[in-house]
């Protein structure tokens, strides 16, 4: 199961972008939460599902979630968490290498789940990272838009996997980034962050009713597996004389001088 995103910067006024040929219901313009309720309303098995999702931040950044009018106390990246199908969640990041002091709010919308196999869904988080160059644009009063999708296998994009970092690739402002993700997969998240601080005072609207979240145990460390060493053979023990027949005379044992700086052995 590969997991890539999409990229979308525009400034804080963002124009709706144009894709030909196809018709599309969702945008990625569209306000946080519409996307997510519109596919509540086809129904299946996505209301009341709880999606395992892992944010990742750069070292040392702290990640925070909505609780009731505020946030809970911040801890360090990854953090896991399950998100409601179709609700908004409010983030705080602050402790944000190269910029303390300050702080970007982000949310995330889930639109789709994964089908993990049954009992292994928290093994089959949705990855959503936030990159030191996006936490700094938003910082800078630019807008963020990532569109995270389950990639058809039959549209892969061309690219090695297994590094440290997400696969993801910019779309460019003239592209609308969902649709973009549609035509290579199945968009399951959206993250967004930018142009947006809270008001002084208690500002429901700016947590989206801070909807229930899942804590979820931290990916278990996987120990690499100890290299096998091979064995000595043991060693091999001293030669016995041969017993002498009786009448026979015994033969002269053949002396082997020792290495130079090595005392001889007394011979018998």
């Amino acid at each position: 199961m590969a997991i890539a995103i999409l990229l979308g910067l525009s400034p804080a006024g963002t124009l709706r972008a144009q894709e030909a040929a196809v018709h599309y219901w969702h945008h990625g313009v569209m306000p946080p939460g519409a996307i997510g309720s519109r596919q509540l309303q086809r129904g299946g098995p996505l209301p009341g599902f709880f999606q395992p999702v892992e944010i990742k931040a750069p070292a040392g950044a702290l990640i925070s979630l909505a609780a009731g009018p505020g946030f809970d106390a911040g801890q360090a990246a990854p953090r896991r968490a399950g998100f409601l199908i179709g609700s908004v969640y409010r983030l705080r990041v602050t402790n944000i290498p190269r910029a303390e002091g300050l702080e970007v709010f982000p949310t995330i919308e889930v639109i789709d789940r994964l089908y993990a196999p049954a009992g292994q869904e928290l093994r089959f988080a949705i990855p959503v990272e936030l990159t030191q160059e996006d936490l700094e644009i938003a910082i800078g009063g630019r807008f963020v838009t990532r569109v995270i999708y389950l990639e058809d296998p039959q549209r892969a994009l061309p690219a090695p996997s297994g590094g440290t970092g997400q696969m993801w690739f910019d779309v460019g402002p003239s592209r609308d980034p969902l649709a973009v993700a549609d035509g290579l997969g199945r968009p399951v998240a959206i993250l967004r962050m930018g142009g947006r601080l809270p008001d002084a005072g208690p500002d429901p609207g700016f947590f989206f009713g801070s909807p229930p979240w899942l804590a979820c145990p931290p990916r278990p460390v996987v120990a690499a597996p100890a290299k096998a060493v091979p064995a000595k053979p043991p060693a091999a023990a001293p030669a016995e004389p041969l017993p002498v027949p009786p009448g026979a005379e015994a033969l002269p044992q053949a002396v082997v001088p020792a290495p130079p700086g090595v005392p001889e052995k007394p011979q018998p």
